[in-house]
């Protein structure tokens, strides 16, 4: 593919943080950065975003990285569950509210009435406003007059590129991601949309890698831009990272994202062992195809096992592996209960480690087993592709390998979100894959225990 931009600006929207950032066309190297917090205000009239302290930022950025280095077109990925409502001004009616804010009970029953089965949007009912249609009923419930005054909805991307471009628009990794509001395998919106009555409001859908329009000339002459610099659609932060593998790799292919949560993608797979009460759901990729998904919180567990160990080397735990397993010492689900593929069930020891090796190296084995039930749930196929923290760790990555029998490769990218926003304007940056090829002995029998006294506890 033939590269025709030099530097691409992305505008990166965290739920902590926000970022604009220059990546290099041709080396995919981040060549400049500026971050700022991503402040939420309590109010009122409930807890929101400062759109306007981040809109200062972006427009200050942008204005610094025009001078130098420079950029030719844009790109944006966010966060998802959140949306901006605007008056037919372009104005925001309401502010975008934060979807970590929880609803009085009778809003949420009201919502559980009306919200479409998993069946249809396969979105599992989550807390506060992480289903955006809860949002929306919320808003619509408690400030209707305002919500009248609602003409234009946006996914969060959008609201920065129409802030750019003028031009509204929805996209399908927002729309897909746990909002209730789409049915990710029809391709289309969800029975919640009518329900609302929002259907006439909601923004036409494009593709992410659409170019919306050039940045408006006003804000260009603003930020010192002295040539048209093209915008483009955006793309939700999770699916940003997915997109580099499916370009990589194609159908199918399976992607482990660790950190806080783990999430497990399996693109090109069939949805029909996802199941609402075990943290699984659809998620919708770039090109608009439906991606059965799983978590759990495996990084928080992490935390919590091992946080007051002695340190220990990588050397060590590698050495304790093979004490841990012919013990068939364990830890079983799930340190973070209400999560995860066994909600029900509180975490506790079977054999506890004798030493803090062994607890390290019993821990990482557990994060590979829950990995590997997360990717039997959503009948993940293909090369397994491990990003962010658990990538160092030798033992997950090894268990997984030999847990599943098929490649495993790390990647050395802590977090990709840039990335693959900057590949919607065409191009490929490089990321060179560590291909796992360490195996545990004894760990299927390993496997089999753990099961079995997972299914006798979920029995009893």
């Amino acid at each position: 593919m033939t590269v025709s931009f030099e530097r691409i600006a992305i505008i990166d929207i965290g739920k902590t943080n926000a970022k604009v950032v220059i990546v290099d066309a041709r080396t995919g190297a981040e060549v400049a950065v500026r971050k700022t917090a991503n402040i939420v205000l309590a109010g009122p009239p409930y807890p929101h975003f400062d759109t306007e302290r981040l809109w200062t930022f972006i427009l200050e950025t942008l204005f610094e990285f025009a001078g130098h280095p420079g950029f030719d077109a844009l790109s944006i990925t966010t966060h998802g569950a959140t949306a901006a409502l605007l008056d037919d001004k372009g104005a925001l009616a309401l502010p975008v509210l934060d979807y970590e804010y929880v609803y009085p009970d009778e809003v949420n029953r009201a919502y559980d009435l009306i919200r479409p089965n998993f069946d249809e949007s396969f979105s599992p009912r989550l807390t506060g406003g992480l289903n955006l249609g809860a949002q929306f009923h919320f808003q619509r419930d408690r400030f209707p007059q305002e919500f009248a005054r609602v003409s234009t909805i946006l996914t969060l991307p959008q609201y920065w590129a129409f802030r750019l471009t003028g031009v509204a628009a929805n996209e399908k990794t927002s729309l897909g991601c746990h909002t209730d509001l789409w049915r990710p395998f029809a391709d289309s919106y969800s029975a919640l949309v009518d329900r609302l009555d929002i259907a006439d409001k909601m923004a036409p859908i494009r593709s992410a890698f659409d170019i919306l329009s050039d940045i408006r000339p006003e804000i260009a002459q603003k930020i010192g831009l002295s040539k048209s610099v093209p915008v483009y659609c955006g793309i939700h932060d999770s699916n940003a990272s997915l997109l580099p593998h499916l370009v990589d790799f194609g159908l199918p292919c399976t992607v482990v994202s660790t950190g806080t949560w783990v999430i497990c993608f399996a693109p090109g797979a069939k949805p029909d062992a996802l199941d609402s009460k075990r943290d699984t759901l659809a998620n919708v990729d770039a090109y608009g195809t439906a991606v059965p998904s799983a978590r759990y919180m495996g990084g928080r567990e992490w935390e919590i096992v091992t946080k007051d160990l002695a340190a220990v080397t990588a050397e060590a735990e590698w050495a304790a592996v093979a004490d841990v397993v012919s013990h068939k010492r364990m830890l079983l689900p799930s340190s973070v209960s209400g999560t995860g593929p066994f909600p029900q069930m509180k975490g506790r020891w079977h054999l506890e480690p004798e030493n803090a090796a062994e607890r390290r190296a019993a821990a990482s084995l557990y994060q590979s087993l829950m990995t590997v039930t997360c990717l039997d749930m959503i009948s993940s196929q293909g090369p397994i592709i491990v990003e962010g923290p658990f990538t160092s760790n030798r033992v997950f990555v090894a268990a997984l390998h030999s847990l599943t029998g098929r490649p495993v490769y790390a990647s050395p990218s802590q977090t990709g979100t840039s990335s693959g926003a900057a590949l919607l304007a065409g191009i490929r940056p490089s990321s060179p894959l560590r291909l796992v090829n360490e195996t545990i002995p004894g760990l299927d029998n390993y496997s089999a225990t753990w099961r079995e006294m997972i299914e006798s506890e979920i029995s009893r």
